[in-house]
């Protein structure tokens, strides 16, 4: 089984029904898990029993990409079989941010921390994580296994090293925020449908998922933003969406 869940499409916050970023990558029955923001530990239960998964990777601190990594935290931590630590592949700042809103119950019981950028092994993946301009520290991530490539940009602005980082991608993943010409500002941190796409051409990657869509915003468009610059499928998030990989 090799598929992408889709737990959360929303930046910011999650609007009525959705939830925050998050998303579940399946290789041959290792259960990666990339994001928990707002709402996206319930959604993750519900295809992985008690919280059954085997790594997280969480790309930075905003609580729109991070906040449920604490409800996982209690749920194993309150587990009435403590089970092993779970790999937690972060950067600096998540940990802190996430301990404070329940310092008594320590994440480092439940979570073996590493840091973000760099590269891990992680179960059958090759894990490889660069910054990308953002307002706090964020890493995207391209995860390597054999017959599979999966890039996810995390809702970082426009930057040369997205290209490599998406490399041929069986699916690239990426945060498109904004809609229309992207703003005349620097530096950027957060990207466009259309920006969405371009760099989706740029690394050669087969198929471009759109995600951390302002709430309420319209998706349609976001998506014919997106083809006006990348000409191979392109996939608008939504909640339980599987993507076959």
């Amino acid at each position: 089984m090799r598929r992408l869940t889709v737990l959360g499409t929303c930046g910011a916050w999650p609007q009525a029904g959705r939830a925050a970023s998050g998303f579940l990558l399946e290789y041959d029955w290792f259960r990666l898990v990339l994001d928990l923001g707002y709402a996206t530990l319930p959604r993750l239960l519900t295809y992985c029993e008690g919280g059954d998964i085997d790594a997280v990777v969480i790309t930075h601190e905003h609580p729109d990409h991070c906040a449920d990594l604490s409800a996982l935290g209690r749920e194993r931590y309150f587990s009435d079989d403590r089970r092993a630590r779970v790999p937690l592949y972060c950067t600096p700042g998540v940990i802190g941010r996430v301990q404070a809103m329940e310092p008594s119950e320590d994440l480092l019981d439940v979570f073996s921390v590493y840091r973000l950028p760099g590269t891990h092994q992680v179960g059958p993946f090759q894990l490889d994580a660069v910054l990308l301009p953002h307002h706090v520290p964020h890493a995207g991530v391209r995860v390597t296994a054999p017959g599979l490539t999966v890039a996810y940009s995390g809702d970082a602005g426009p930057d040369a090293a997205l290209a490599p980082l998406g490399a041929c991608a069986s699916l690239f993943v990426i945060g498109a925020t904004l809609q229309g010409p992207p703003p005349d500002e620097d530096p950027r941190h957060l990207m466009s449908a259309t920006e969405a796409g371009t760099w989706a051409t740029r690394a050669g990657a087969q198929r471009l998922l759109l995600t951390h869509f302002w709430p309420d915003s319209d998706r349609a468009r976001s998506v014919t933003e997106a083809q006006s610059t990348f000409a191979g499928e392109v996939i608008a998030a939504d909640e339980g969406l599987i993507v076959p990989l």
